[in-house]
């Protein structure tokens, strides 16, 4: 079978949704090609000759993105066979099925797209089977230099991507993964995870981002991950994410991460409203996400906390209290501007519908944006959140630094600038990937 695998948005990484089933599919004997179309356009030669064309819906740009390519695809080549896979895919089956999609994917997806690239036929299907997986093939992708790439210390280094493991354990209410996994998560094999990174440290990589939900889902495994790779690539740095309470309980493996090249952990942190962390289910509170950035001052290690500021239950006096809070921590320099300006995102499936105030708040679905719209019961809320999120993309464009940005939202919610003695000179900056999107 002649095969295409497109991706249109992996958060700035060399797509591993894509890698990953091009070395089953291979394996089988199929011909495959790649196409990454925040990097190139849609090749309509490739799809004209293609037998089946896939498409990875990691996330909701993702999918957002993928609908009208699909629509292309299908006026390109109306023989061809649509699939869709991933997180977004089987949420979304009914609207993907409705444009030309044949069979969605979800969960474990390797072994499930091979079979319908063969001639299964199942419209939906989601699989949590443990699988024998394979290195992913990378070939054929756009090197890594394309990419998002690392900042650190005056230096810039070409990033790569994998991933330890998929699916969480846990049950965060707004978290896209739960629909899919409902708690369950399977580990990628040391040997494999290996492979994958031996293969691009050849390729350029000099920073290697974990993509796992959780890296710490599985702690011994984790452990076994980062002193292989410390071990075979002393030179090497990487970057996790991690939940605040998994800081807290395996507090002691700050230390590892920090000696095997971690340079920063990513954490959802969302909110240091306790009721708004009750609301979202996150397991932590308030005073948890103070002594994990504690905890990380006092390691060396950098935390990278990400927010989802704008909430029905979210107020101005709450919002600025975010702010406070993350200028009396000192990590001004730690928060990408757009994390400020994020609003609670409700697709289809999402278990925030299980909240009757969520449900209020709703005013319908939307189809084409494939989310729930809702207003804020303060209109003046909503109007922020716009302001803020403008804000951000100009101060963008004009390549603004964080701390300008910082203060500059900071004015806009409290109405008065930042008092003199808040520290916002500019300061080393900590290490980061210049992908600022997170959704």
């Amino acid at each position: 079978m002649n095969v295409v695998l497109i991706s249109t948005y992996e958060l700035g990484h060399q797509p591993f949704g894509l890698a990953s089933p091009a070395a089953w599919l291979r394996e089988r004997g199929h011909a495959v090609r790649c196409v990454d179309l925040s990097i190139s356009p849609l090749p309509a030669t490739l799809v004209r000759d293609a037998d089946v064309v896939a498409f990875h819906l990691p996330m909701h740009t993702a999918a957002r993105l993928a609908a009208a390519v699909i629509l292309r695809v299908r006026e390109l080549n109306s023989n061809a066979r649509l699939i869709a896979y991933g997180l977004y895919a089987p949420p979304n089956a009914s609207y993907l099925i409705e444009i030309g999609v044949e069979t969605v994917i979800g969960g474990e997806f390797e072994q499930s797209l091979a079979a319908s690239v063969e001639g299964f036929k199942q419209p939906s299907i989601v699989s949590l089977d443990r699988l024998a997986l394979l290195a992913p093939d990378r070939s054929g992708l756009p090197g890594l230099e394309h990419y998002s790439k690392l900042h650190h210390n005056g230096s810039i280094r070409i990033a790569g991507y994998t991933e330890a493991s998929r699916g969480c354990k846990h049950k965060c209410r707004h978290c896209p993964v739960v629909p899919i996994y409902e708690g369950t998560f399977r580990i990628v094999p040391v040997e494999v995870v290996m492979a994958d990174i031996r293969a691009q440290v050849a390729a350029g990589a000099e920073h290697i981002t974990f993509g796992d939900p959780d890296f710490f889902n599985g702690p011994g495994h984790a452990r076994r991950v980062v002193q292989a790779l410390h071990a075979e690539f002393p030179a090497l740095s990487y970057d996790v994410t991690i939940k605040i309470e998994h800081l807290l309980k395996h507090a002691s493996d700050l230390t590892l991460l920090r000696d095997t090249g971690c340079l920063f952990v990513t954490s959802a942190v969302e909110s240091v409203d306790n009721a708004v962390l009750y609301k979202l289910d996150k397991h932590h509170t308030r005073a948890d996400f103070l002594e994990v950035t504690r905890r990380f001052s006092e390691t060396g290690l950098t935390l990278s906390p990400t927010f989802i500021p704008f909430t029905p239950w979210t107020t101005r006096r709450g919002y600025q209290d975010l702010l406070e809070t993350i200028a009396g921590l000192g990590l001004i320099d730690h928060v990408a501007p757009v994390q400020l300006a994020l609003r609670l995102l409700i697709p289809a499936e999402s278990k925030l519908l299980e909240l009757d105030d969520i449900r209020a708040s709703i005013t319908g679905f939307d189809g084409a944006a494939l989310l729930h719209r809702w207003k804020h019961a303060d209109a003046q809320m909503d109007i922020l959140a716009a302001e803020v999120l403008r804000l951000v993309a100009s101060g963008q464009k004009r390549g603004q630094g964080r701390r300008e940005m910082f203060a500059a939202i900071w004015e806009l919610a409290h109405g008065t600038p930042p008092a003199e003695d808040l520290d916002l000179l500019p300061r080393a900056a900590i290490p980061y990937l210049d992908e600022p999107w997170y959704c």
